[in-house]
């Protein structure tokens, strides 16, 4: 039934930017931009250069081999230790290289000792002035309205207080499309880049710009925001897809090249990208969008799943409906849910990164995300996820069954969260934790950290003093309203997983509570089995279960997965 409606869709677009010589075409990583910007005031400076590189240098002086831990990067910028492990952690969870000890650290112990890379660090300090593009609406937006209500018994109360209610008007918000993002990733590198380039430079001997140079291993940093080529295309590092250094001897040192040289190179480059994206968008804007083209396709009930070999599967507009995605079907191994309504999505595969966005009422199952989890702009939602780190930002009345192996972090405008242990399994779970790197036997779900209300990544302006007040913190689920939600076997046909259980240990009384109503189960099991009852009687009793469960089923929307089962 769900794969009918997907098959119906239009098919993704082209890449927005695909030319014969694809590995000429310069790109930004777009993950430190969506999963590494922390709304900490003091992180995001009016004047970067000027205020990185006082910092920068104070920060060198404290370095061994050249990186940084929590201790000094809490004095240099004057944080807590705990942001200043949040920088770290968060650091950890977006960088370009997958074997640097910071990216394989699992306890907070770990991170402290091994640190961060000096030149990453600056880096993702820099970017923290990055402003994110605005949600836009839907030209149809009462006809959204009516697929994705977005009112709730908050809206008449925040519309009074809250200045992030503008973000949730009477229509439903959608992401901004993934060219939109990138042209406007690709405008800040563009205004940007020479000062990243100055502050990973290095003064040596010499007149104007041979007075400051960079050297091959620094330049490599600049991974950490741009990548030439598509994932995958064949391009083996930064250096090699510029002139500089691509045919350095390897066994010899790299000549540092003036500065000067290497900002005029990417200057032209992003500008050569920014342009031709700018063209795809222009021609959307004169035809039809991503969002419309679905729309067209099927009324206003939106059902689309798209990929593309460099950014993530999009899964969007799922609406009233169930939906089962595996390894083989999620190609980027990482996700973005969006505009979902009333619906149950269950991704079980190995991810990198998973982002929600603008869903309601619908239950969202993230197999296992090893890098980071955000969900944003979300109403009675629940989700479930095992992940390395999740952000919360401006949800109303959602739950968070969660395995996580940091502090879970909530940012914004948020009101009546709950979060509550990891509450299920399936049969290929531990499998997946595995390969992307969940360690089970740390889970800190309830040792949520709540920063700041409002945030200054994004784009609108806040009265004096907003930016002081702190979100609105998580409550626990009681160890009475845990459930264990069940799976279904989606599997089937193919072969089956180790996992029998839920891999991260319950904390002791939730254990507890679990193990009384399992009791209280088969001894009310073993009750009516051992009840002397006439077969008109045992008749009666189990009609009035069915109908209770049938009841339940239509009460709960639970009935529409069954019929999706018999669908697939």
């Amino acid at each position: 039934m769900t794969e009918e409606l997907i098959d119906q869709s239009p098919p993704p677009d082209p890449d927005p930017i695909q030319t014969p010589n694809s590995n000429s075409i310069i790109h930004p990583r777009r993950v430190p931009f969506e999963h590494g910007l922390i709304p900490i005031q003091k992180l995001v400076f009016t004047d970067p250069i000027q205020a990185l590189a006082p910092i920068k240098q104070k920060l060198a002086a404290s370095a061994t081999n050249n990186r940084v831990g929590s201790a000094a990067i809490s004095d240099a910028l004057l944080i807590s230790v705990d942001n200043a492990r949040l920088v770290l952690e968060t650091l950890g969870s977006v960088l370009h290289c997958e074997n640097d000890p910071l990216v394989l650290a699992q306890k907070s112990e770990e991170v402290d000792s091994v640190g961060a890379d000096l030149r990453d660090l600056i880096l993702f300090l820099y970017i923290q002035s990055y402003k994110k593009l605005l949600p836009r609406t839907h030209k149809d937006s009462a006809a959204v309205a009516d697929v994705w209500p977005s009112t709730s018994a908050f809206d008449g109360y925040l519309s009074a207080l809250s200045p992030i209610q503008l973000v949730r008007s009477n229509s439903r918000r959608f992401m901004p499309s993934p060219a939109d993002e990138e042209a406007h990733q690709l405008s800040y590198l563009h205004k940007h880049i020479t000062n990243i380039i100055t502050l990973l430079s290095e003064h040596v001997e010499g007149e104007g710009d041979e007075s400051l140079v960079l050297s091959m291993e620094s330049f490599e940093h600049i991974g950490f925001l741009v990548h030439y080529g598509d994932k995958g295309s064949g391009v083996p590092s930064l250096s090699q897809a510029t002139p500089f250094f691509a045919n350095s001897d390897p066994d010899m040192p790299a000549v540092p090249v003036p500065a000067s040289q290497v900002n005029d190179w990417l200057l032209k480059d992003i500008a050569s990208a920014l342009e031709t994206i700018s063209d795809r968008i222009s021609g959307k804007e004169n035809g039809t969008s991503d969002q419309d083209a679905g729309m067209a396709e099927s009324g206003v009930s939106l059902n689309k799943v798209s990929s593309n070999e460099r950014g993530p599967c999009i899964i969007e507009g799922v609406s009233k409906t169930s939906l089962f995605k595996q390894a083989s079907d999620l190609k980027g191994r990482s996700v973005k849910v969006a505009n979902c309504h009333d619906s149950v999505i269950y991704l079980l595969a190995p991810l990198r990164y998973a982002t929600v966005y603008g869903c309601s009422d619908s239950t969202i199952v993230l197999g296992a995300a090893g890098k980071a989890v955000r969900v944003e702009h979300c109403e009675r939602v629940h989700v479930i996820a095992a992940t390395k780190r999740i952000c919360i930002a401006n949800c109303r009345e959602c739950v968070f069954f969660l395995g996580v192996n940091q502090r879970p972090l909530i940012v914004g405008d948020n009101h009546k969260l709950q979060v509550a242990p990891y509450n299920t399994f399936y049969s290929h779970l531990e499998e997946h934790m595995t390969e992307v790197g969940i360690e089970p036997t740390i889970n800190k779900w309830n040792e949520s950290l709540a920063l700041g209300a409002v945030d200054p990544h994004d784009s609108l302006s806040h009265p004096t003093g907003a930016s002081d007040k702190q979100s609105e913190p998580a409550s626990c689920v009681g160890p009475d309203q845990l459930t264990t939600f069940l799976i279904p076997n989606w599997f089937a046909g193919e072969a089956v997983g180790s996992t029998k259980d839920n891999p991260f240990p319950l904390p002791d009384a939730y254990k507890a509570v679990q193990q009384t109503n399992l009791k209280n189960l088969e001894e009310t099991r073993q009750s009516l089995r051992e009840t002397p009852l006439e077969e008109n009687r045992k008749r009666e009793l189990i009609t009035a279960f069915h109908m209770h469960f049938k009841d339940w089923l239509y009460a709960t929307g639970n009935i529409r997965q069954l019929y999706c089962l018999q669908g697939d």
